[in-house]
């Protein structure tokens, strides 16, 4: 009998070279991506050591991680200082003849966007970039992890990495998701149950019936914040769904070749299982400094959380998390800055207005999804609601150095991430799907956004 094997087996044994010390394996990168914050140095080293990049048509680079995306920017950064990062990549990237997706061309994005939208990611492929969450990508059937400069540099010299081989996850979420529930809320219920590290040495599968019937954009919502979980990437097997999004993208194969055999076999067994009922979940928000901090939006903040975290988020033990007052309502980020992700928020916004006292603001999430979301007339439902309508770029997901709020001020924020200080020192950030922060934009407080539809 045939050996059952998982998908990240199939896709892992298949790109193995050679085993080494261990469980260590080396393996063979298909698609590299570098962004300008470490681009520069990555490709500087290569050079410096006359070390020729093996296929450089597999290499991209692109400006997206402290670009600034307030209208004309230029070579303008977030982060003080930060041209030369610009400049440097640029000029690295010419001198190594990979493709640049430069602060100005029309298919400028985040990586995390721009890599499925041309179909630079494909089912069965390995995929790394220099930035955490690369498992983004996951969504496609591919291996897809976030690596370091140093790694970036080996693979582009050698066309390979070595790699410990995790353990294996399956996530299934049985049952429908309810009316107004998303992929965001999905997955931090995943964080809230199982914790933050829940998933730390694992590829982590998502399947299940509510996994199967999302968009290719919520399923990237859903794997890139497999990072959030620890694990070493998300992944998703590759469906019709995925067929008809890659089909015709500039990179993807035409025809498509027959990717039939990237699914998980039926008996392949897991070195860990969770099952969560996607029926029951709600729309969820952070309440405290990590991802795992979160509860649904009609729930309270834990009697038992850490001092040290309520003091820094400014809650109480008991507190309904609805209703607490916002300074700032943010969209944007690889999380949710997506068409459709616009679309929800839009649809929420149309004929209302933010509060007066909410700075609110929407960083498209590649300068194709703002193409088509003006398009469509979204950035003037969202200038009409009060909105800012930007750029695209990583923006405020993190603090550069640069841009940032006040200090002291609450953000509900449709990215990945609430440590202290990541989006600016002393700034709370409450991390919740487009939709809840459209909704608490609106009301100036966290809100329900099913109370909007």
């Amino acid at each position: 009998m045939a050996e059952r094997r998982t998908l990240f087996a199939k896709i892992w044994d298949s790109h193995r070279i050679a085993a080494l010390n261990g469980d260590v394996d080396l393996i063979a990168i298909d698609r590299i991506f570098l962004h300008e914050r470490t681009g520069a140095a990555a490709l500087n080293s290569l050079a410096a050591a006359h070390r020729p990049i093996v296929d450089p048509a597999r290499v991209f680079a692109v400006m997206d991680h402290i670009v600034d995306t307030r209208p004309g920017r230029g070579d303008r950064t977030l982060m003080p200082g930060g041209q030369g990062f610009i400049s440097e990549t640029r000029a690295a990237a010419d001198a190594a003849g990979i493709t640049l997706f430069d602060v100005n061309d029309p298919d400028q994005g985040i990586t995390h966007v721009i890599s499925p939208e041309l179909g630079i990611v494909l089912p069965g492929c390995t995929l790394i970039a220099p930035d955490s969450h690369t498992c983004t990508q996951g969504a496609f059937g591919a291996l897809a992890w976030g690596i370091g400069s140093s790694e970036a540099e080996h693979a582009m010299a050698t066309g390979t990495l070595r790699v410990a081989r995790p353990n294996t996850m399956r996530v299934t979420y049985t049952g429908r998701l309810a009316r107004g529930v998303t992929a965001k809320d999905m997955i931090l219920t995943l964080l809230a149950q199982h914790g933050a590290g829940g998933g730390a040495g694992h590829a982590v599968e998502f399947a299940g019936e509510a996994v199967q019937a999302l968009d290719m954009e919520g399923r990237m919502t859903l794997c890139n914040m497999a990072t959030e979980f620890a694990a070493f990437t998300g992944i998703i097997a590759p469906d019709e769904t995925t067929f008809a999004y890659l089909r015709g993208r500039r990179y993807a194969p035409d025809p498509l070749p027959d990717w039939s055999d990237f699914q998980t076999d039926q008996g392949a067994t897991f070195d860990c299982e969770i099952e969560i009922d996607a029926g029951a979940i709600e729309p969820m928000v952070s309440w405290g400094t990590s991802p795992g901090h979160s509860i649904g939006i009609g729930g309270t903040v834990p009697e038992q959380a850490d001092g040290k975290v309520l003091s820094y988020i400014g809650l109480e033990p008991g507190q309904r998390i609805a209703g607490v007052p916002i300074d700032v309502a943010f969209i944007g980020s690889c999380t949710n800055s997506r068409l459709s992700d616009l679309r929800r928020a839009a649809a929420i916004l149309k004929g209302r207005r933010k509060a007066d006292h909410v700075h609110a603001l929407v960083v498209p999430g590649s300068s194709a999804v703002k193409r088509a979301a003006e398009a469509e007339g979204l950035d003037h439902v969202f200038a009409e609601a009060g909105f800012e309508w930007r750029e695209s770029g990583c923006s405020l997901c993190f603090y550069a150095g640069g841009e940032s709020f006040r200090p002291g001020s609450r953000v509900v924020s449709s990215t990945n991430r609430n440590f202290e200080g990541r989006q600016g020192p002393g700034i709370r950030t409450h991390i919740a799907s487009p939709e809840l922060v459209a909704a608490s934009a609106v009301a100036g407080r966290i809100a329900d956004p099913r109370d909007f539809a």
